[in-house]
């Protein structure tokens, strides 16, 4: 597995060949049809064994008493679909519960797989083999070089929201696991009957919002999303239209100093803090009159308002508005605000899609700052924006770090606005009843596994399943 671990995302890469995958040993779970009896075992061998063998008309207990080696001892139950626990070798058990088939673990090795149950049972303290929030959070005090103490306890609420109190057992845990690994690599995975192996509910998603804007990161690409309709027509020339006139008003179109960049910045984030406070005023009065939950987008639309709101209290720290400049915000709020407001109610696409068209424009601008800051000449005033200190404010919202500079400070800035721009280009084509796509319970939680997962084969040097590996000439 090779993995990038950046400060927003991971990736991972798998390298599968095409051919002769049931010549690789892979990990299996199975679980018999014999009525009144449930025995699973974990077969470590090859996939073309086992196919042949039901190929040729042999049902499970033929098959396992041809290919279980010597220490395998089954005990079986009657009492329904209950079993009791197998005394096999550790390292060739992954339980599964009563009600599902065969089920193949499609990336981790054995090898990984015997460590996690061995962590698992290590915080198992109640011995009923199934994972509640207070044995993750200590699974995750085992990983601190994966995980922060915060990290842990957001990790708890999210879990303790998505199961409702409840738990999941542990192959349940195991098979999620695998899933995200799997998925982390394709966009599609075969999934069972209720989707994620942890069974999760959106509940927490209403009330739950865990964002960080520190450690982002800075290298954002300038992008641009075509206009499709006459709807995004009318967003992508309404905004160059108003694009010319701010321009003009703020004396852009020249030499770039600090004075027209705080003017600038200054009056653009008070405008650009009113689109998320709108929509989520118009999402919480929406979701009163229909008894209907928002999935969470309420709490995603509060965070940008607050964040371009954080831009706009950074900045003033740096220059005073003077009071003229205080009465053409006033017009602007009532001016945009009200027109906003209108059409949002009327046509929320249009508005995110004008939105999403709107962050790139602050792309570039920032883009254009951030460059002139950097080559400007030594002794300007511009020049000493690359060592002159954020204001605390900034330092401490965006963790720049005690000797965070002016430079630094945009450089974040734009990484805000470039997330705004894809969040709301977003938005404009999804449906009502979806869930928020920047911090929601599952997601969250799938990132969690992969961090834990990635840590595991760190520790082990372990890595994914024998049969992604290309072939040995």
């Amino acid at each position: 597995i090779q993995t990038t671990k950046g400060t927003r995302h991971t990736s991972t890469t798998l390298n599968k060949p095409k051919n002769n995958m049931h010549s690789m040993l892979t990990s299996t779970i199975v679980r018999t049809a014999v009525p009144g009896v449930a025995k699973r075992v974990v077969l470590r061998q090859s996939a073309a064994a086992i196919t042949a063998n039901f190929a040729n008309g042999s049902n499970l207990n033929t098959l396992f008493s041809s290919s279980r080696p010597q220490h395998c001892n089954f005990s079986t139950s009657s009492a329904g679909n209950k079993f009791s626990t197998m005394a096999i070798d550790p390292s060739m058990v992954v339980k599964n519960d009563p009600g599902f088939v065969t089920k193949k673990l499609r990336a981790l090795n054995m090898k990984t797989v015997k460590t996690i149950m061995e962590e698992l049972k290590a915080v198992d303290k109640d011995t009923d083999e199934r994972l509640g929030t207070n044995e993750l959070q200590n699974l995750l005090r085992k990983h601190k070089n994966a995980f922060t103490e915060e990290e842990i306890v957001q990790i708890g609420e999210l879990f303790y929201a998505g199961k409702s109190g409840g738990s999941v057992s542990f192959d349940r845990f195991i098979q999620a696991i695998d899933r995200v690994v799997e998925l982390e690599e394709q966009d599609t995975v075969e999934r069972d009957e209720v989707g994620n192996p942890l069974g999760l509910g959106t509940c927490g998603n209403e009330y739950l919002f865990y964002k960080s804007h520190g450690n982002m990161e800075w290298n954002i690409e300038l992008t641009h999303t075509a206009p499709k309709g006459i709807r995004d027509q009318l967003a992508y020339n309404a905004v160059k239209g108003v694009r010319v006139l701010f321009d003009f008003a703020t004396g852009w179109n020249g030499e770039i100093t600090t004075n027209k960049v705080m003017n600038r910045t200054i009056y653009l984030e008070t405008i650009a803090a009113v689109p998320g406070m709108v929509a989520a005023i118009v999402r919480h009065f929406k979701s009163l009159r229909t008894f209907q939950r928002d999935g969470g987008m309420m709490q995603m639309f509060l965070d940008e308002a607050n964040n371009e709101r954080m831009h706009l209290l950074t900045f003033v720290r740096m220059k005073d508005p003077n009071f003229l400049f205080r009465l053409a915000v006033i017009g602007g709020q009532v001016g945009f605000g009200s027109a906003f407001l209108l059409s949002y109610i009327i046509s929320p696409k249009f508005c995110h899609r004008f939105v999403g068209y709107v962050e790139e424009e602050a792309c570039s601008t920032y883009t254009k700052i951030i460059h002139a800051i950097e080559t400007a000449e030594e002794g300007t005033d511009l020049g000493a924006w690359r060592t002159q200190l954020a204001p605390r404010i900034a330092r401490s919202y965006w963790h720049l770090g005690e000797n965070g500079t002016v430079l630094d400070l945009m450089y974040a800035v734009r990484a805000d606005e470039a997330e705004h721009r894809d969040v709301n280009h977003l938005c404009s084509s999804m449906e009502d009843g979806m869930q928020n796509p920047v911090s929601n319970t599952e997601k969250e939680l799938n990132t969690m596994l992969l961090k834990y997962v990635h840590d595991i084969m760190d520790r082990t040097d372990s890595d994914i399943e024998e049969k992604y590996k290309p072939k040995a000439a």
